[in-house]
């Protein structure tokens, strides 16, 4: 009976979707629950009163630094200024002497970033300094402001960020706690009236000692030129941020939320304090290097949303985006990246926070998944229906259900008895499989993890020294510490083949990593548990997910003797995580917004750094219909990471389960992300490269065009292809912003000018537009995994410009080690241009050998057919080439080489 289930059962169950319906709200703090936020929230524009002691400066090749004094109560601080190359400033700042060390993150940032010099000029008699640098592309600088404390930030000559021009800058000094009988200071005391919620907060059941007090930050950070602000996820939002007037902060604090909702600034899984402000003129990008709670405001010069479309529409773009970044504790650490293009502050975040390593070509294929196959006869099944049916997948995944009592590392040796042999029957396919290992361990005196864990001091602790106990899927669970270095060891170690049986073949998923407690303050750990190093978990809270996933990627290096890429998969991510994991966005349900949603979700984290993106084909909960299922794929074929995965309580949905007709175009849909793997393999290593995600927003490459600000249905994949998915139930029709420029229907070929164009559409439509001057490599020799595909031949897609010219970019290596780090692999430069296409091998590692070839070449724009084709190159020497058609042009069997320079001359 209901009334008679205890706390944690209630909430067992909720997870279990057996007794709620969607997310309850009582259970996660809103900003007037939160004491800092609502204290920091309350701070007005000019209250704050710091100054910086401009002739304290002490200044050096590339950093400089200068005395603070908040006024209000004589407290000391130091501002530090640092500058890295390409135009990016670091502003910190932190106590003289504080009473105890403030928390600065470790382990998320690039070791070794590379500092530029710095040039100093004092201005107007002492009034400010000046520290310049000069970059690549301009010349940036910041101007210090001594009284009050202001920073303002230019690039070419534009001043595009201000830090605490507002004057609203708070900063809570760690303190004794006041006994009640104390007289009060004749220096007029704090400069906080003292609040309960400053030493112990009650939320629901649960209390948190709070130990140090309050230690607080929070500051605005304005951008003059643009209200277009972007970033911060992870939020089931806009992908251009909202006005929080009159509603709650964006909030960042990694959270289990069950069921989330859309259109909300709740927090999610994930916790990136990124963000971009673009405008026709400059982008800049902010990071706010902080681990522990942070609350975000976001003002836009009107009182909500409507004004601020109204703005936009209106042309009052002069009006700043205001903010105003608010966290519990740490030091104030910001990155101010100056552009001046949306490629340049990329790569400028990248050179600072890192990027995704190129993956094994697999993990960007298709993956199937659900909670749970029930045993190794349903894998095979599951395995063998793809093949019946003629649709390509590269992995079939394992939750939870696959252990041995949800312990990990462990096999259910009912359900599971031959683990390796069920791997290597996967893997004679050419296909991979991915296991879940989450990071609460069972608290089962016959689990060798847990006596591991007691017997060398491996768990988190409480505040009082005791191993901390949770609620989780096994029940009364332990949680390891990853910041202590002998965890990630241990951790790293246990993927070894010997100790975990498996094979090379089989990856990992890391869910359930921020950390989610079933019974804890808002689903997760206290803020006063104890991690290594002597932090409260408060200060490292948004860390957790990605230091487990650093330990996972080390054991899958480990396995492998460093030879094989590592792939994972987390939940909970960070500033860093890209480095290590993909992400998807969680736990979604089946409709059609959450549909919509999956699209602004990842741009926001693929501006963010976490390239490799996607959302669960179908929604995780409930049951899509034939048509969502459909369209979802459709969509999802075009994300970086494309993975169908449902809820335990749901439906089969395997895409054989809708009908022969529903089955046939999921076919289609998979297949047509399987022929561009060449292109998207080609982005992920560029991205690795340069930071550029392959999915990307509009406005990335069209900085000018103001009507791709807001745009959120649509989106690139690199630069070359516009994908405008359809995802509203029974649509007819769609309407399409092409932006300035040719593009070509990428399936039907048909020709489109820049603008606005209403499309008809029918279920086997997939909106994908090639845009003029670009080639696209795919292979169209469809095979049952990725893999299988490794030395078939290429077809070529040409898109030709006004000018007459296309060109383009193929990447090949060896789709799985890191031997192309040293220089095993093959990259040609194609182009088209006076009626020749021609391909330039630009590396050619000596121990990295193609087989590949061109089967095909298919030329949009030409408009006429050719008398006659020709093709040069060593391998085939001068041959005639038989053509067809005008628009398009096909050539067959120009049977070149990838691996040499050759030549193709068309005259007509």
């Amino acid at each position: 009976m209901m009334k008679d289930f205890g706390p944690t059962v209630l909430i067992f169950l909720c997870v279990f979707n057996t007794i709620c319906d969607t997310v309850d709200k009582s259970k996660f703090k809103i900003c007037d629950q939160s004491g800092f936020c609502k204290r920091q929230r309350h701070i007005a524009d000019g209250s704050s009163n710091f100054d910086v002691n401009l002739k304290s400066g002490r200044t050096f090749k590339d950093y400089a630094v200068f005395d603070i004094v908040n006024k209000d109560n004589g407290h000391k601080f130091l501002l530090e200024v640092h500058t890295y190359m390409d135009g990016t400033f670091r502003v910190l700042m932190n106590e003289e002497s504080p009473l105890h060390p403030r928390y600065q993150v470790e382990h998320a940032l690039l070791p070794d970033l590379k500092k530029a010099s710095m040039e100093f000029e004092s201005v107007g008699n002492g009034e400010s300094w000046t520290l310049a640098h000069t970059g690549m592309r301009d010349k940036f600088y910041v101007q210090i402001f001594a009284s009050p404390m202001k920073l303002d930030f230019y690039s070419g000559g534009k001043k595009v960020a201000v830090f605490n021009g507002r004057n609203s800058l708070k900063y809570e000094h760690l303190r004794n706690k006041p006994d009640v009988n104390d007289e009060p200071k004749e220096d007029g005391g704090e400069e906080t009236p003292q609040e309960p919620s400053m030493w112990e907060e009650q939320f629901s059941s649960h209390s948190d000692s709070k130990p140090r007090g309050p230690e607080s930050i929070g500051v605005d950070i304005d951008f003059p030129l643009t209200q277009n602000l972007y970033g911060i996820p992870e939020h089931a939002d806009d992908f251009r941020l909202k006005d929080t007037s009159g509603r709650e902060p964006f909030r960042l604090y990694n959270l289990d939320v069950f069921e989330y909702e859309l259109d909300s600034p709740m927090t999610l899984y994930g916790s990136i304090p990124y963000m971009m402000a673009h405008s026709p003129e400059r982008t800049v990008g902010v990071l706010w290097v902080n681990a522990a709670e942070t609350w975000i405001d976001v003002k836009t010069g009107g009182s909500g949303i409507v004004d601020s479309i109204v703005n936009l529409v209106g042309g009052s773009e002069d009006k700043e985006g205001r903010t105003r970044w608010m966290s519990e504790s740490g030091i104030i650490d910001a990155f101010f990246f100056l552009g001046p293009s949306p490629l340049d502050v990329f790569k400028q975040y990248a050179k600072v926070t890192g990027v995704t390593p190129l993956p094994q070509m697999w993990a960007i294929g298709s993956h199937q998944c659900r909670w749970n196959y029930n045993d190794e006869e349903d894998v095979r099944g599951v395995d063998a229906n793809f093949d019946s049916h003629d649709i390509p997948y590269d992995s079939i995944w394992l939750d939870i259900e696959h252990t041995d009592g949800k312990k990990y590392f462990t096999w259910d040796s009912h359900k599971f008895p031959h683990p390796v042999e069920m791997i290597q029957n996967i893997s004679s396919k050419g296909r991979k499989m991915v296991t879940i290992i989450d990071p609460h361990i069972k608290r089962d005196g016959g689990y060798f993890l847990h006596e591991d864990a007691l017997a060398n001091d491996l768990y988190v602790k409480d505040k009082n020294g005791k191993v901390y106990e949770g609620w989780c899927w096994p029940g009364s669970s332990s949680y390891l510490d990853f910041f202590d270095p002998k965890v990630r060891e241990y951790w790293a170690s246990r993927f070894a083949l010997d100790k975990y049986p498996s094979t090379l073949d089989l990856y990992t998923w890391n869910d359930m990593n921020e950390p989610s407690v079933f019974n804890g303050p808002e689903v997760t750990m206290p803020k006063d548990m104890m991690h290594y190093g002597g932090w409260e978990h408060r200060q490292v809270h948004n860390m957790y997910g990605l230091m487990q996933v650093m330990s996972t990627f080390e054991g899958q290096l480990q396995r492998s003797e460093n030879q094989l890429r590592p792939f994972i998969l987390t939940r909970a991510h960070f500033i860093g995580s890209q480095r290590y994991s993909a992400v998807w966005t969680g736990d979604n349900m089946a409709n059609w917004e959450h549909l919509k949603a999956s699209i602004p979700m990842c741009l926001s984290l693929s501006i963010s750094g976490m390239s490799h993106c996607g959302a669960d084909i179908g929604g995780f909960f409930q049951n899509p219909d034939a048509e969502l299922m459909l369209r979802w794929y459709q969509a999802a074929a075009f994300q970086p990471f494309m993975r169908n995965h449902a809820h335990i309580e749901t439906k089969r949905r395997e895409p054989w389960l809708f009908g022969d007709r529903t089955t046939a175009l999921i076919r289609s849909a998979v297949r047509r992300r399987y022929a561009l793997l060449p292109y998207w393999y080609t982005l992920f290593y560029e991205n690795e490269q340069t930071g550029v995600a392959p999915m990307r927003p509009l406005w990335a490459h069209y900085p000018t065009d103001a009507k791709t600000f807001g745009i959120q249905d649509a989106h690139l994949i690199g630069e070359s292809l516009l994908v405008h998915p359809v995802t509203d139930k029974g649509a007819t029709s769609i309407n399409v912003y092409l932006p300035h420029g040719v593009w070509y229907d990428f399936y039907n070929y048909i020709k489109y000018e820049g603008g606005t164009h209403t499309l008809t559409v029918n279920d086997d439509t997939i909106p994908v537009f090639q845009r003029a001057g670009s080639i696209i490599p795919t292979k169209q020799r469809i095979r049952r995994a990725s893999s299988l595909m490794k030395d078939d031949p290429y077809t070529l897609f040409v898109a030709i410009d006004e000018k007459g010219e296309a060109h383009g970019t193929l990447y090949i290596d060896d789709q799985q080690t890191f031997e192309y780090r040293t220089g095993s692999y093959l990259k040609v430069d194609l182009t088209y241009k006076n009626n020749k296409l021609s391909s330039k091998v630009v590396h050619s590692g000596p121990s990295f050998n193609s087989k590949e070839w061109i089967e095909r070449v298919v030329i949009l724009g030409a408009n006429k057919k050719a008398r006659d084709v020709k093709a040069v190159s060593k391998s085939v020497g001068s041959v005639a080439l038989e053509s067809e058609g005008e628009h398009p042009l096909v050539i067959r069997k120009p049977a070149v080489l990838v691996n040499e320079d050759w030549e193709i001359d068309l005259h007509f």
